[in-house]
């Protein structure tokens, strides 16, 4: 790989990074320079599902304040990732190529519509503290957990906003305290779909040290992003990026 492409990779990891780890949506900076530096279509998603691995330890480690008390429902939680990002993988594997991308980009606006819409839909859900709306999220939660899981297996762009709506929507968690727990769920799906990769198919690894490391620094840095920004103005940004994606993505 030529030090013009490492670089921006490097920078484009950055990018991903602060991206992802606030808005999940990680694969609209990734994924293109991935394709910019001359890597065929399905090798560039799954080295980018590789890469990506950098961001989620990034974002874990700058999420621990929000994390802080929530270790038994981040365990109850992370079976259901890894199963959704396994079988994801696996379904990746296993279909004709650009089987599953043709919807990908109606599900990324239903996404992003979902996240722009999360405060009338909490209403909807009924008051605080409400059965319909437990703080863990209630029966409903695992359920959307696993299908987003399963998504970010296969393909990944967006799979942060759909869970985050999902979290926002359904439970009481504050937006910060919200995108953490994103962070680790579909950090894990991530990890397992990049194991069955690395030892299932091809991936150019000449690309990933740059990309990864760049996913680090910017996944360190999303969780204050959060931090300091008022939620509205998050999660219209949020929601706005994935609009675009998935015009992005219906283009082709």
């Amino acid at each position: 790989m030529h030090l013009g492409d490492a670089g921006l990779l490097l920078l484009a990891g950055v990018a991903a990074g602060v991206v992802g780890s606030t808005a999940g949506l990680a694969s609209l900076v990734s994924y293109p320079a991935l394709l910019l530096v001359g890597l065929p279509p399905v090798t560039a998603n799954v080295t980018n599902t590789v890469a990506l691995i950098g961001s989620s330890i990034g974002s874990v480690a700058g999420s621990r304040p929000e994390l802080t008390g929530l270790g038994g429902l981040v365990l109850r939680r992370l079976p259901v990732a890894l199963l959704g990002g396994a079988v994801g993988a696996v379904a990746l594997l296993a279909s004709p190529p650009g089987s599953f991308e043709r919807v990908v980009p109606a599900l990324v606006a239903l996404a992003s519509v979902l996240l722009l819409l999360s405060p009338w839909l909490r209403r909807l859900g009924g008051p605080a503290g409400s059965p319909s709306r437990a703080v863990d999220g209630g029966p409903f939660v695992p359920l959307g957990v696993l299908l987003c899981c399963v998504y970010g297996g296969y393909f990944g762009a967006a799979a942060g906003v759909m869970i985050l709506a999902l979290l926002l929507s359904r439970t009481d968690r504050s937006l910060p305290v919200s995108n953490a727990l994103k962070n680790v769920l579909l950090g894990a799906a991530n990890a397992t779909a990049a194991v069955l990769f690395a030892a299932t198919t091809q991936v150019a690894w000449a690309a990933v040290p740059p990309l990864l490391l760049g996913c680090v620094v910017g996944g360190r840095i999303g969780p204050v992003v959060v931090r300091r920004l008022p939620p509205p103005l998050v999660r219209w940004v949020v929601g706005l990026a994935g609009l675009v994606l998935a015009a992005r993505l219906a283009r082709g």
